[in-house]
């Protein structure tokens, strides 16, 4: 099944930026469309090969810093082509 999530991710200490950098990269390096923004970060593709991944990268990023919040959404759709109609 195919699904649009959108990420934030919040580093809680100093050094924030390297940490949502390198996450960021992931992403882009992962085999699913990315798209971003200044406020989170899109990903499109089948649901459960990207909560796979996001298990994976999310567990690693929390092991490298010291507290981090994540936000997901999840829409049970490809929402990558969304174009407002107004």
């Amino acid at each position: 099944m195919k699904a649009s999530i959108e990420l934030t991710m919040s580093p809680l200490q100093d050094d924030y930026e390297q940490h949502i950098i390198k996450f960021i990269k992931t992403l882009r390096d992962s085999e699913f469309q990315v798209l971003e923004n200044p406020l989170a970060t899109q990903i499109y593709g089948d649901f459960t090969a990207m909560m796979s991944f996001l298990t994976k990268e999310m567990a690693k990023s929390m092991e490298e810093t010291k507290a981090v919040l994540f936000y997901m959404k999840v829409v049970k759709t490809d929402r990558h082509d969304y174009e407002p109609f107004f």
